[in-house]
């Protein structure tokens, strides 16, 4: 039996585990003052990368059985700062269903009164309300990813307070803190997903990312509008769906990746040529059609 849905996830996972074997070693092997606080720092955009395989992950689990869904949750939420089930809570039930909705959003980048947030009062709200949101969400909508949610939220404090009682020096560099720093920049990320998109058009609700190293590191996120037209959808599939909804993709919705692919106008707003266009929709002319994705709950069980 196969232990993973799909083999391109083989990869993924194998360096995920390796990060955290190394952020064990450093735990319990770091004896200076600032070798932690070294790692820390050096982690923190590979980990904000891993925010993203987190975020596939928690659309569609890598592996077919849950206690290896389970183990890996454990090993992200110590990368990212993000629970097993945060994600499909917050973002899969939540702001994937209420995106177009600026007074629902669980993402949300409008005030009350309608006027646009900035990017740190926006990072800095979200952050705050990720959690209370994702509870909010799997009362009225989850009561299964609920109680899941809570339980291995309830399993990870107990875990990171072992850690905290064996070295809190080290706990605090190693795991605390990068948690902290991984769900502060994953959040400031998301602005520039959606902001100022006032529509109910799908298609024109989304700044997609066509840079190869960004997609690279972050699992194809930057199709973003090929992710929410089917967000049950396998990463590894997203540049073909992009490619089949090119033409319907106004060519101002794309941006600059943001640091360290882009140092000197990071996000900043890009314009396709009408021949970049029929690029893109030609390059996957001759391909089939994805597979179906499933429904946003279709993978709870697992």
């Amino acid at each position: 039996m196969t232990l993973f849905r799909h083999p391109e996830d083989r990869i993924p996972v194998l360096l995920f585990a390796c990060v955290f074997a190394l952020d064990v070693t450093v735990f319990l092997t770091a004896t200076s003052w600032w070798f932690p606080v070294l790692w820390f720092g050096l982690g923190i955009i590979p980990k904000g990368w891993i925010c993203s395989w987190n975020h596939h992950h928690q659309h569609l689990t890598m592996f077919r059985h849950a206690i290896p869904n389970r183990l890996l949750e454990i090993i992200f939420a110590f990368q990212t700062g993000v629970t097993s089930q945060a994600w499909f809570l917050h973002h899969v039930v939540g702001h994937h269903r209420n995106y177009l909705d600026q007074t629902k959003d669980e993402s949300r980048w409008k005030r009350d009164d309608g006027t646009t947030m900035g990017e740190l009062e926006y990072s800095l709200k979200t952050m705050l309300t990720a959690y209370p949101r994702s509870f909010q969400v799997g009362r009225k909508h989850h009561p299964k990813a609920l109680r899941l949610f809570v339980a291995m939220a309830a399993l990870q404090v107990v875990l990171l307070a072992g850690l905290f009682w064996v070295n809190p020096y080290n706990a605090l560099f190693v795991f605390l803190l990068p948690m902290a720093a991984s769900l502060f920049v994953t959040v400031w990320a998301t602005f520039f997903h959606h902001v100022d998109l006032n529509t109910s058009v799908h298609a024109e609700a989304s700044y997609n990312i066509l840079h190869r190293g960004y997609n690279l590191m972050t699992g194809n996120l930057g199709y973003h509008t090929a992710h929410h037209s089917r967000h049950g959808l396998h990463w590894s599939k997203l540049p073909e769906l992009h490619a089949q909804l090119a033409r319907d993709i106004p060519a101002h919705l794309y941006r600059q990746p943001g640091i360290p692919f882009v140092w000197l106008g990071s996000e900043a707003k890009l314009v396709l040529s009408e021949h970049e266009v029929e690029a893109l929709a030609a390059s996957n002319a001759k391909a089939k059609a994805p597979a179906s994705a499933p429904a946003s709950g279709e993978e709870l069980a697992a």
